[in-house]
């Protein structure tokens, strides 16, 4: 059973900020993911929900939208109301099957539209052509809006060029361990939205002595303060968690706002160290 958590109208309007993405889709700077949720992926969602949240990040290689679907429509609230990301994986990249790979996400999700659909990984030679059919996808309405994943400049310099419509948003590794400024700063200066995987570094900066000086600073917990420290980079967050009070304490970080000096302090933890491959050396 799925407890409910109740907050005030006032932190959900919070909860509630968002980003007019490229197209005029609004997207939520908060989102929960649920990269290895599981079989806690369902009673995660609806937590969230019931929290507040408003985007909800999955992939097909998560093995878990059908859970994802099932928690938004349990959930009650309006399917226009909720924001849904997922992503097409490699094997269909390079199978050129990514239209039959986004009508199979669809059906698991049980719904008529995906909010932001990714390519989950820039596959060498088949990123592109997996790019121009979201394109084709976007025509038929079955996508609000496309992406991409783990594309950094060199392959977004290929893409660029050659796609009809600009990418909406663009999913990387981010975190004060790897601050990936260049790109961030690039996506912003072609109008695409930046968000953050691994915003927390699962876990590991948490227990940094600078993280835990800002927090008793603004009495908030050391994942607010680097979940702000996202927002104030003009980045979008996914933190991912199954457990009820870091669900509802992630929300809470639209109603303070750090310092520079507490920014440039955070900035200074930055190591340029991958959880994660890297973009432009894997073999999937």
């Amino acid at each position: 059973m799925v407890v409910k958590i109740f907050l005030g109208v006032e932190s959900k309007m919070k909860i509630g900020k968002t980003k007019t993405l490229n197209n005029g889709v609004e997207m939520p700077y908060l989102g929960l993911g649920v990269y290895r949720s599981g079989a806690e992926t369902y009673k995660a969602v609806r937590i969230a929900l019931d929290a507040g949240y408003k985007h909800i990040d999955t992939a097909s290689f998560y093995e878990n939208e059908r859970d994802v679907g099932k928690a938004v429509k349990d959930s009650g609230i309006d399917r226009s109301e909720i924001f849904i990301t997922t992503k097409v994986w490699n094997s269909d990249i390079r199978a050129d099957h990514v239209i039959e790979a986004c009508h199979t996400s669809l059906k698991n999700l049980d719904v008529d539209f995906i909010d932001l659909y990714l390519i989950h990984w820039p596959v060498p030679g088949k990123y592109i052509e997996a790019y121009k059919a979201c394109e084709t996808l976007y025509a038929q309405k079955k996508l609000r809006s496309i992406g991409l994943s783990n594309h950094l400049k060199p392959h977004l310099d290929k893409l660029l060029p050659v796609c009809d419509i600009l990418p909406a948003a663009n999913q990387l590794e981010i975190h004060p361990y790897l601050s990936n400024t260049s790109e961030i700063n690039y996506c912003i200066g072609m109008n695409i939205f930046p968000i953050a995987w691994a915003p927390l570094a699962v876990g590991r900066v948490l227990k940094e002595s600078i993280i835990d000086t800002i927090a008793k600073k603004y009495s908030k917990t050391p994942a607010q303060i680097v979940l702000r420290w996202h927002i104030q980079r003009g980045v979008a967050v996914i933190p991912k968690s199954v457990n009820p009070e870091r669900i509802v304490e992630n929300t809470a970080i639209f109603d303070f706002e750090l310092a520079p000096l507490d920014m440039a302090s955070i900035d200074s933890l930055n190591k340029d160290k991958r959880d994660g491959p890297d973009p432009l050396n894997f073999n999937f």
